[in-house]
């Protein structure tokens, strides 16, 4: 397993981001809705994180940055009224699939949120994937959403354990259109 440089996307990125999305998902649904959380005021700098590969060329021609591989997103939701996180969406390109490009975006992203004081994260996704990191079936906190999704593939992570996970209905950006 190759270890990963992670780093806070910066602007020379975006374009890639959105490339790594299209790829993934093989449709612009996802590198949409990131486009659209980018303009939206539940992004929060820091949190939209990239796995690079360790060599290639920055804007200064430096070589520190190397090119984005993965990514993954962290936007401000509400489980209740309570802040929280919305871990969405994570995507690495397929050549790049299954050698921990995607894990290592996914806990830069959680160690960034921690480091600002963040407390708890959500995550609708694939249930063999993110208990890897700490997430737990959500229904087991009293956390649901207002649609019906199988119950296993929404999680949630508190980030810090004095701060144990809200009960309530999470309340998505408008951009995910839940």
């Amino acid at each position: 397993m190759r270890n990963w440089i992670t780093r806070a996307e910066t602007g020379t990125d975006i374009p890639t981001i959105r490339d790594i999305n299209l790829a993934a998902f093989g449709t612009p649904a996802e590198a949409d809705l990131v486009d659209a959380l980018r303009a939206d005021s539940s992004w929060i700098e820091g949190l939209s994180l990239v796995a690079t590969t360790e060599h290639g060329t920055d804007e200064q021609g430096t070589g520190e940055h190397g090119t984005a591989v993965g990514h993954a997103l962290l936007t401000r939701c509400h489980i209740g009224d309570v802040p929280a996180l919305c871990l969405a969406p994570c995507a690495v390109l397929p050549a790049y699939q299954r050698t921990g490009a995607g894990s290592a975006a996914v806990r830069a992203a959680l160690d960034a949120a921690r480091d600002l004081g963040e407390r708890h994260v959500v995550v609708l996704g694939h249930p063999d994937y993110y208990p890897r990191f700490g997430f737990t079936r959500a229904s087991a906190h009293g956390i649901g959403l207002s649609i019906e999704v199988p119950d296993e593939a929404l999680m949630a992570l508190a980030l810090d354990a004095g701060h144990p996970l809200p009960a309530g209905t999470v309340r998505y950006a408008a951009p995910f259109g839940i």
